[in-house]
């Protein structure tokens, strides 16, 4: 799954530089480097990678700004590798738009784990994944999983490809509970079990972009301790 894919490593610490070059090579990956937010950027544009291992404490550009903006140009997969591992760096990763957190130190293995079920994420569509497919439409919001189209007040609606995956999700299910180790397993994959803050993240950003109030959701219900509901259409 890694082989021949291009994976951009961005981060200050020469020897991280250098662990995860031998550990994406021995996987077959062809791998670029920086040693800064700037030459990151570089390399970004330069060689269009699949995917993006970002550290976040480095001088000059934070890795929160650096995925800031990587993410107005590019879907691509982003990984944060840092050192930070209170919930709210988690949180705020993932809302800067990283598809998956790592902490410092890490094991090489379970990164290219991680690696792999990001490049598998990112390669998958949910239609892909499930041979149901709905509509969904009551004036105000549309979903058509045919044409990957979401739209609110006829405006359509851009959603990254996590965030629609999520919404995809929860509508092919309407007005079942479906519980967070579901939505992990059949969005991220089995390898993010104990990831459940993920789902909330997601769940609260597509609130934003869908709801006409998102403090009292009408679309997107909350199942309190085991997952959440999308409401099935009258």
């Amino acid at each position: 799954m890694i082989g021949g894919k291009k994976i951009l490593v961005i981060d200050d610490d020469v020897f991280v530089r250098e662990i995860v070059s031998e550990t994406m090579q021995q996987e077959g990956a062809v791998v670029f480097t920086a040693e800064n937010g700037q030459e990151g950027l570089r390399q970004f544009y330069a060689t269009q990678p699949d995917l993006v291992l970002l550290d976040v404490m480095m001088p000059h550009m934070t890795g929160w700004e650096i995925g800031r903006q990587i993410r107005q140009l590019s879907n691509v997969p982003i990984i944060m590798l840092t050192s930070l591992s209170k919930e709210e760096d988690i949180v705020r990763g993932l809302d800067y738009g990283a598809v998956d957190y790592v902490t410092k130190p890490f094991s090489p293995k379970v990164l290219a784990a991680r690696i792999r079920a990001a490049l598998r994420q990112s390669s998958q569509e949910p239609a892909a994944r499930d041979e149901k497919v709905a509509t969904f439409h009551d004036g105000y919001l549309t979903i058509d999983l045919n044409s990957h189209l979401v739209t609110c007040n006829n405006a359509p609606l851009k959603l990254t490809k996590t965030e629609y995956r999520v919404l995809a999700y929860l509508v092919q299910n309407a007005g079942l509970v479906l519980t967070f180790e579901q939505i992990l397993e059949n969005v991220w994959g089995w390898d993010y079990q104990d990831s459940i803050q993920y789902v909330h993240v997601y769940v609260s950003r597509l609130r934003q972009k869908i709801e006409p109030d998102p403090q009292n959701p009408h679309y997107l219900l909350t199942e309190y301790g085991t997952g959440y509901r999308f409401k099935k259409a009258v």
